[in-house]
């Protein structure tokens, strides 16, 4: 029975993966494809780590760990990524409607 659970949390994980991989395709600008991928990559990482989890219980610590450091880093990095991207002003798609980080700027004075 813990085969066919953690068979099915790989399974699970794959195709969150896969959907990354799509929503990286379809996206129309890098702000989304960068939400896209950094959520179903997560997810998708987490629910493998924890399929293998179950498949070899001796690596609970080590995958619990590698899930910690995975749901740290991929949103600060995409956060980071995301600002960085802004910062030199890469466009968005053209039916984004709001622009918090440039209406904050201009509602603050430091420029356009």
């Amino acid at each position: 029975m813990t085969d066919l659970i953690g068979s099915v949390l790989v399974l699970l994980g794959a195709i969150f993966h896969f959907s990354a991989g799509l929503g990286m395709l379809r996206m129309p600008d890098v702000y989304t494809r960068m939400q896209a991928g950094t959520k179903a990559s997560t997810l998708g990482n987490t629910l493998v780590l924890a399929g293998l989890a179950i498949h070899h219980p001796g690596w609970s610590l080590k995958l619990l760990i590698i899930v910690y450091f995975v749901l740290m880093t991929n949103p600060v990095s995409s956060h980071a990524l995301a600002r960085a991207a802004h910062s030199i002003r890469i466009p968005m798609a053209g039916d984004t409607g709001i622009d918090v980080l440039r209406d904050g700027r201009q509602e603050a004075g430091g420029g356009t």
